[in-house]
């Protein structure tokens, strides 16, 4: 490790020269409060910008322990300091002049779910603080202007440090708000089985978002309040008792008119897997860590899955014990989504009849005895619901508004009226009894078979040069090969999508030997995170500050997307 002085005087030797000039900076440097690795040197200023990285000692950071001593208080206080260190940063980007990317700082721009991301890390054992992010080193044309760089590193990003970092100067009471909140969020998560429930909404919650392209609050949207009859409430450790609705363990249906609030309930409760930030008007709505969304989704891949609990006896012969297509239709791609939720353990179906297929979801009484059961391969999803809760234990919350056929399966029917939800349980089931009963299908007489195993990449082994490339929030690519996940819908950031890209490779790579199942692979990257960090997937030196932790059920879901299993 060398000195800040040498820093500088190695940057006024360099002065004016060449930009590759700035590769000779690449080292650990001593600010005496902290040391700064320079990991990696941009090729030019109009390239990537170079990646930096801050290391603080954890008595210097001086952050109690009590505020890292566990996983989620410990993700919640790197998540903190990622947006002040973020913020701070915005503050001083391009202070500094030239061409190109000069003077760009940046770190992950966090949103309103609270993601473990390898930009900020926090060491549990010692409170040793590391914070990953890039930096435009500043030019004139194509040459060094280390002038500018000293400003940016010897004037500017020291004062971020101070005032974003050190747990002396920020402001202590929104950090123990954060952590407060997080501590009252494990506990509902935690109580929430016990108490028979899948999820729980507060009251006073703000459910709708200010536009699709934004996730903040509605300002003008009607606070939640739960129906008296689902009304249950909890003494939580720092926010007292707190009341709202909990939805319980079966299947639960929500209707009403067309936008009423059906489809925004329903999307809350699919982000309800992560916490939120304070004020965000989420922050109480939690659900089974474990739900799934599932929907359509026309034209995906299928390898060997088993959707026989679904289809069966097609025209073409085609065994759907060991289901493989590459052009799913909407019907048999919904099946295998059922199918693989199933398989990676989930608790909890979301599903809303917008984004389903109509065939998949029902088969009314008229289309039965026209079109016989044993002429229809698709034993739709009604018929099969409740032996999916009785005998694999998996609640289903459905979003339904034209069709009434789910009243007689439902176990709790809420509908939402200009954003109000109403337990219609009752009323609905009476009124249903004048119409006829979907019958339910014969019960399974095998259980599924899971034990898909998958060669190893050995096509990707042979390639030196692997470019991994994320496509935003929506894809990534491996090569030519894209991995479209624009319909695993629980993705909130991109930065999700890049650790997803380097898992399924790391997976091919190291994991795919043709005798562990997509299971057991997923487990086996849960584990090497949890015990390496997120930046064991990478095959890199330097740990890249763009890599924010997917949970287990997405990763299963990306495996199941590629297209060379």
């Amino acid at each position: 490790m060398k000195s800040s002085m040498n820093l500088k005087t190695t940057l006024k030797n360099i002065d004016r020269k060449s930009y590759p000039a700035y590769k000779g900076l690449q080292g650990i440097y001593d600010f005496k409060t902290y040391r700064l690795s320079i990991d990696h040197v941009q090729g030019d200023p109009f390239a990537s910008p170079s990646r930096l990285s801050l290391h603080i000692d954890g008595s210097a950071a001086g952050f109690p322990a009590s505020y890292y001593d566990t996983s989620y208080k410990r993700i919640t206080l790197q998540d903190h300091l990622t947006r002040l260190f973020g913020k701070a940063l915005n503050q001083i980007s391009f202070r500094a002049k030239g061409s190109g990317k000069s003077g760009l700082f940046s770190i992950s721009r966090c949103g309103q779910q609270v993601l473990e991301r390898t930009a900020c890390q926090i060491d549990a054992r010692n409170g040793n603080l590391s914070l990953y992010f890039d930096a435009g080193f500043p030019a004139n044309g194509r040459t060094v202007n280390s002038r500018e760089l000293e400003k940016m590193l010897f004037e500017l990003l020291p004062k971020c440090v101070t005032s974003a970092l050190l747990f002396q100067n920020i402001n202590q009471k929104a950090l123990k708000r954060a952590i407060f909140l997080s501590e009252d969020q494990h506990f509902i998560r935690e109580n929430l089985s016990k108490m028979g429930l899948t999820a729980f909404v507060a009251d006073g919650s703000i459910l709708p978002r200010e536009s699709g392209i934004s996730q903040r609050p509605l300002k003008t949207a009607v606070p939640f309040v739960s129906p008296k009859s689902y009304q249950v409430s909890m003494e939580l450790p720092h926010h007292g008792r707190i009341s709202g609705m909990g939805i319980p363990k079966g299947i639960t249906l929500i209707v009403g008119g067309g936008y009423h609030g059906k489809s925004t309930l329903l999307k809350a409760l699919e982000l309800g897997v992560y916490n939120h930030i304070p004020g965000d008007g989420r922050e109480f709505v939690l659900t089974d860590p474990t739900a799934m969304k599932i929907r359509a989704e026309d034209g995906r891949s299928i390898t060997n899955t088993d959707i026989s609990m679904f289809i069966n006896h097609l025209p073409n012969g085609k065994n759907t014990s060991s289901f493989s297509t590459e052009d799913a239709s909407g019907s048999t791609s919904q099946a295998a989504n059922v199918m693989e939720a199933v398989e990676a353990g989930t608790s909890l179906f979301l599903i809303d009849e917008d984004t389903s297929a109509t065939n998949f979801m029902i088969r009314d009484e008229l289309m039965q005895r026209v079109v016989l059961r044993e002429q229809e391969p698709i034993t739709p999803f009604i018929e099969r619901v409740r032996e999916l809760y009785e005998s694999f234990s998996i609640s289903s919350i459905l979003v339904a508004g034209s069709c009434g056929s789910y009243f007689h399966m439902a176990d709790h029917i809420i509908q939402m009226d200009q954003y109000v939800p109403k337990d219609i349980t009752t009323f609905a089931k009476q009124e249903a009894l004048s119409f006829p009963c979907v019958a339910p299908a014969k019960p399974l007489t095998a259980a599924p078979d899971f034990h898909r195993c998958f060669k190893d990449g050995r096509e990707l082994k042979k390639d030196r040069r692997i470019k991994m490339k994320t496509l935003g929030k929506d894809a990534f690519s491996i090569n030519k090969e894209t991995v479209d996940l624009r319909y695993v819908e629980q993705i909130v950031d991109s930065e999700q999508t890049s650790s997803l890209g380097y898992a399924l490779l790391y997976a091919k790579l190291h994991l795919m030997d043709g005798k562990k199942d997509l299971r057991q692979i997923t487990e086996a990257l849960m584990d090497l995170i949890s015990r390496k960090g997120l930046a064991a997937l990478l095959d890199s030196s330097y740990v890249k500050s763009n890599l924010a932790m997917p949970r287990r059920e997405e990763i299963f879901a990306c495996l199941n997307r590629y297209r060379k299993l």
